[in-house]
């Protein structure tokens, strides 16, 4: 065994429905080490991981541990053996105090049977204690403080003093950083060098270039299931990094019409929510497919979310048609032409109990119901119409929603809001957990949309190829700020992932017009 490992993966696979997730993956990291993982959206590193924790089961290959093979079966299991895994979005009681999330679910009882309350408090308070966070502000009511009034970077704090009371040894972070402000990043970033110090070993995963060169000891390229590339992170570059990341050929199965470019449809000037997204600029014309990248964080979403009236706005201007409009709620991003379909179709796009024809007409019913009556002949012939023009794969549109295909659902979705006739459709991740055949088919969908002028789409996508093969510009944003603004001719997958990270200081945008 090489000197120093402890932990090992060897020839991991792991396939799910449609698609191989980890080809044949292997996988080292030593003690008192920072490893990184780097890939871009789906490349695998999220998966590995969770198969390292036990909540996914390899399908073949080998996990060691101070080169004894090892089983694990579940969380727990992993928790046992020393593995600690910290997520992107912590999941916590929000009522439970402090001291009680540190113990739940190992709750130590007394000579009585009964939970040793005493022995929870005194060694909260000592663990907060050595690792410097009792004096908190946000402790109003110290060791009892209930988990609702902490931020994220908090919760994510004590996930680390709870790792350090289970005297875990591996520490799996992924993406702890995309959810908190700048300095809690640069205190958690703290905190993991004091961890290696003391012989941790720290699996990091994160797409922000700056924070990996600042930590990481080891970096290792995860693409399409597969390791490419792994080295010590003194011999790399940020460049070298991202070459190795996007290095694909990019696919020509992406069926693009130009579109005769029409008038301007949508206009956003200096929009703002605080501590979201700040001074968002941009334009739609209608023919056009406007893309918006960025990584894990980046803000994109929520900018979708303000334009649909799910969230709020705090300020900046948005233009429909040249005229300003002001959107409060939902009802009026659609009766100002918005629509967007979610990036979670299953959670906020379908009801996944009801029908196809009931999930189309929810949001029409204005359309069917007059002088006090639904008129389901009109709703039936109008749905069938959609389920026709958009090849919804079904026996009837009476089918249940939930027991559609993922790209069949996406149509559903893409079908209810389309019989509103929008001139602006926000797709968010149009594509994600559907195959070849589906993707291709929601492309063609897409180009027929705009081809038919008065419509414009905004998509927002993880996708790389998916962006730089459907879109007519891309707005790249990072840290909550629009970074560039590319045409075709200046797209490049390298040039974006640099303005995405960060790594490209003082951007300026394209004169794109």
């Amino acid at each position: 065994m090489t000197e120093n490992i402890y932990l090992e993966l060897k020839n991991i696979t792991k396939v799910f429905p449609g698609v191989l997730a980890l080809d044949n993956v292997s996988f080292t990291t030593k003690r008192g080490e920072v490893h990184a993982l780097c890939g871009e959206n789906g490349a695998g590193k999220s998966t590995l991981m969770k198969i390292l924790n036990g909540i996914h089961k390899a399908d073949s290959g080998d996990i060691y541990i101070e080169g004894k093979p090892v089983q694990i079966q579940n969380p727990l299991d992993a928790r046992k053996r020393g593995i600690a895994m910290i997520f992107q979005e912590c999941t916590f009681v929000p009522e439970m105090s402090v001291a009680e999330s540190l113990f739940f679910g190992d709750l130590p009882v007394n000579t009585m049977n009964r939970v040793d309350w005493k022995y929870i408090y005194k060694t909260t308070e000592d663990l907060l204690r050595s690792e410097g966070l009792l004096d908190n502000p946000r402790l109003i009511e110290g060791i009892h403080t209930r988990l609702k009034y902490l931020s994220i970077a908090d919760i994510q704090m004590l996930e680390i003093v709870k790792a350090i009371h289970k005297d875990s040894q591996v520490i799996i972070m992924d993406e702890p950083t995309s959810s908190i402000a700048q300095r809690e990043a640069d205190n958690l970033l703290q905190k993991i060098i004091e961890l290696r110090n003391r012989g941790k070993s720290i699996i990091y995963i994160s797409h922000k270039m700056d924070e990996l060169f600042k930590i990481a000891d080891r970096i290792t390229v995860f693409r399409d299931g597969k390791v490419v590339f792994g080295d010590d992170a003194k011999n790399l570059t940020i460049d070298k990094v991202i070459t190795m990341m996007v290095g694909r050929e990019l696919s020509n199965d992406y069926p693009k019409v130009e579109a005769e470019k029409g008038a301007e449809l949508l206009r956003v000037e200096n929009l703002r929510r605080s501590g979201v997204f700040h001074d968002i600029s941009f334009k739609l014309h209608a023919g056009e497919i406007v893309g918006f990248a960025g990584l894990v964080g980046a803000g994109r979403t929520e900018v979708a979310r303000a334009l649909s009236g799910l969230d709020p706005i705090d300020g900046g201007s948005v233009f429909v048609k040249d005229k300003e409009v002001k959107i409060r709620n939902v009802t009026d991003s659609i009766n100002n032409g918005i629509a967007m379909c979610s990036e979670d179709r299953r959670r906020n796009g379908l009801v996944l109990i009801r029908s196809i024809r009931e999930n189309v007409g929810l949001p029409n019913l204005r359309r069917y119901i007059y002088r006090g009556h639904l008129h389901r002949k009109k709703e039936v012939a109008e749905i069938n119409t959609q389920k026709a023009n958009l090849n919804i794969r079904t026996p009837s549109i009476e089918f249940n929603a939930g027991n559609l295909s993922g790209g069949n659902q996406q149509k559903v979705v893409l079908a209810k809001w389309l019989i509103k006739n929008p001139a602006v459709l926000i797709l968010d991740e149009p594509t994600r957990g559907i195959d070849v055949g589906a993707k291709y088919e929601i492309y063609k969908l897409m180009s027929d949309i705009v081809k038919d002028g008065g419509k414009g789409i905004v998509m927002i996508s993880s996708e790389m190829p998916e962006l730089l093969g459907m879109c007519d510009r891309i707005y790249v944003m990072s840290k909550g700020r629009i970074t560039a603004e590319l045409s075709r001719s200046e797209f490049s997958q390298e040039r974006i992932m640099q303005f995405a990270t960060g790594s490209v200081k003082g951007a300026i945008k394209s004169s794109v017009k």
